[in-house]
């Protein structure tokens, strides 16, 4: 059995885990488990969406595959210490740890991202440096030996059928995508930030903002940066001595 815990905190990016899930689920074998502190509904950044928790961290210590999903809610997840004490303690027996979009974020505030290259949301790469991460800007999804992130949102369906070809190997994965029938073919050329227009960025990012600047994540991505500073400030400064 391969056992699959996906992390749900509120404010999640609901496709950012939907995606993988969809892929993951029919791996042979699978058993998903949607993990938080405690089973309940948790509320997608919508506000609208309601995703059920099934299983505690106490429930899920030793799962095979982690994943992390982005999203408004991802600073406060980084300032969770139960959330960062079961990811380090997760981390080590599992085969594979990755997430989807500002997922990463959290898997740097555990340390898991120390030295290693790493992806995110194009709006929130540039932090994952912060963290000690090499950054990483022109890879969808990016492999760093047992941990995996994936660039924003949609990435996370490209991040779950690698897992699937390495897990299953590439015939299950090919199945389960042509199931899932994940041909894109988008109508407009601005997937990305290099194609995109300097408008089409500017209109993405006011969509983005609407999310990001509500009180509540605002001020949890603004205790997570100054607490990173000081961190970093403390970490590099010489003692002061007294004399």
């Amino acid at each position: 059995m391969t056992q699959i815990a996906i992390v749900v905190y509120p404010q999640f990016t609901a496709l950012d885990f939907v995606g993988p899930y969809e892929v993951l689920r029919m791996l042979p074998d699978a058993e998903v488990r949607f993990v938080w502190h405690e089973p309940g509904p948790i509320a997608a950044d919508s506000g609208v969406l309601l995703v059920g928790a099934t299983h505690t961290f106490d429930e899920t210590p030793r799962p095979d595959v982690v994943l992390i999903p982005g999203g408004p809610g991802c600073a406060e997840a980084a300032r969770d210490e139960r959330v960062l004490t079961w990811l380090r303690q997760a981390h080590p027996t599992a085969t594979w740890t990755t997430s989807v979009c500002t997922g990463s974020i959290v898997l740097a505030a555990a340390g898991l991202l120390d030295g290693k290259r790493a992806t995110s949301h194009w709006s929130a790469v540039a932090a994952l440096s912060m963290y000690g991460a090499q950054a990483v800007t022109d890879e969808r999804v990016v492999h760093a030996g047992d941990v995996v992130t994936a660039a924003g949102v949609s990435a996370g369906i490209d991040l779950a059928l690698q897992l699937a070809a390495r897990i299953a190997g590439d015939e299950r994965a090919k199945a389960i995508q042509l199931a899932i029938e994940y041909d894109p073919q988008p109508p407009f050329d601005s997937g990305d930030r290099a194609t995109a227009s300097t408008s089409t960025v500017a209109r993405s990012t006011a969509l983005l903002s609407k999310d990001a600047l509500r009180p509540g994540p605002m001020k949890a991505a603004t205790a997570l940066l100054w607490e990173r500073a000081v961190h970093r400030i403390r970490g590099t400064r010489a003692p002061v001595t007294a004399g």
